[in-house]
């Protein structure tokens, strides 16, 4: 019996009981761990499946699916196939986005509590290590991939992040497995493919043990990046303010500047933004943190922004303000889009039983407060209830008939607004 079998039992045993998925490219590793993992009865019994995701990017995609729909057929377990359309404009390279889609697929795709099983073995460890060192990543990146992490509703699973890709070939030719090749691995212009192909096996050289000493160092550095990680989110929970996509900078600044960096990249990490780039930290540090009353001071990557206003940080994606000119009908029955992807609805009540209009800021509004019997400066108003400026800008006003101002988004009603919302329990509800 092969090695493999045990070492997969093995790990299947800690696993949390739940489906079990092989992310299949019909490559040779992740063959060989789907070949092994139908023979275990106990994997089996987990409700195995394969999933292969469709990229469209290669003249032979259409073969590679059919070849992994004939080695599923004769596996006898059922294969979900995802045709995924990859962004070509983003800059980050084909191979880069390509893994991207691959990753959305499988995090919307999961059941819940299903692990998803990949293929990267030891070399693939080694070879991660050391991009991410030239990356000059920390202890978190350093720590390379995972053999096991949440992910989307259920786990991503490595069982053979130890094993050396050795092993799975001779599984492979041990079980007479067939594969496909895929050309664009030999490409030396790909980062990945200059270490595989030209920088390791030179390593190897002088140093036989170079994939096992990396992959070790990978998991030194995962540990200690967890001993990290919870004095981290100490600190992150003794900056935040009642929004957790804020930061109180007076809270941030006495904590130790390596510290404080851990703390901006974990932040913008649970608000499910881009990691910060490497120059990410010191933009903020040099350009935000001293302008703390500044609306305009920013900086912006990959779609997201974090801005401070009044000592505080403010991490979001990037939308745009609505146009000057922008206005439209709206009698309240479904909710309104709004230009750039947000809305606003009416909730509790059927609708105005009118048309009002709803439009953008063009300055010089006013409005009647609850409570009040003179009519204050909107820009006053939104200024005192702490509104961002880079709110107020894409914020919809709700005008009546006669150019009355009845609401700022969500945000401040004028007194007949306000008192006919009351009466009818509903409110106005802005997502942004």
């Amino acid at each position: 019996m092969h090695p493999l079998f045990s070492l997969l039992a093995d790990a299947l045993s800690p696993l949390a009981e739940g489906p079990l998925c092989v992310g299949y490219s019909g490559g040779m590793d992740s063959g060989v761990l789907l070949h092994a993992l139908a023979a275990l009865p106990q994997a089996r019994a987990r409700r195995l499946r394969a999933w292969h995701v469709h990229h469209g990017l290669h003249p032979e995609a259409d073969d590679w699916a059919r070849h992994c729909e004939s080695v599923c057929a004769a596996l006898s377990l059922p294969l979900t196939v995802s045709n995924v359309a990859v962004a070509r404009d983003r800059g980050s390279g084909p191979e880069a986005a390509a893994r991207e889609a691959r990753r959305a697929a499988f995090a919307s795709g999961l059941a819940d509590g299903e692990a998803l099983a990949l293929a990267h073995h030891g070399h693939d460890q080694a070879e991660t290590f050391l991009l991410r060192a030239l990356r000059a990543s920390g202890p978190d990146g350093l720590g390379a991939m995972r053999p096991l992490r949440r992910f989307g509703r259920g786990w991503l699973w490595r069982p053979l992040l130890g094993v050396p890709r050795a092993v799975l070939l001779d599984y492979a030719r041990q079980h007479a497995l067939e594969w496909i090749d895929d050309a664009s691995n030999d490409d030396p212009a790909l980062d990945r493919n200059y270490l595989r192909h030209r920088v390791l096996p030179l390593l190897r050289e002088r140093w036989p043990h170079a994939d096992a000493a990396f992959a070790l160092s990978a998991a030194l550095c995962a540990e200690a990046g967890v001993l990290l990680a919870e004095e981290d989110a100490d600190a992150l929970a003794g900056a935040r303010s009642a929004d957790p996509g804020t930061l109180v900078v007076e809270r941030l600044v006495p904590l130790p500047a390596a510290r404080r960096a851990r703390v901006l990249r974990r932040w913008v990490e649970e608000c499910a933004l881009p990691p910060l780039p490497a120059q990410g930290v010191a933009r903020i540090e040099s350009d935000l943190i001293p302008a703390a009353g500044d609306g305009d001071a920013a900086f912006a990557w990959s779609g997201a922004v974090v801005r401070c206003w009044r000592g505080v940080l403010h991490a979001e994606r990037q939308q745009a303000a609505l146009p000057e000119d922008w206005q439209t009908a709206w009698d309240g029955s479904t909710p309104l889009a709004l230009p750039g992807g947000a809305r606003v609805a009416l909730e509790g009540a059927p609708g105005f039983g009118r048309a009002l209009r709803v439009h953008a800021r063009r300055g010089g509004e006013r409005i009647t407060l609850p409570g009040r019997e003179h009519t204050h400066a909107l820009k006053h108003v939104l200024q005192d209830l702490g509104v961002p400026p880079w709110l107020r800008a894409r914020m919809p006003l709700l005008s009546d008939a006669d150019g009355t101002l009845l609401a700022a988004g969500d945000v401040a009603y004028s007194t007949a607004f306000d008192r006919w919302l009351h009466d009818r329990g509903a409110r106005l509800v802005w997502t942004r």
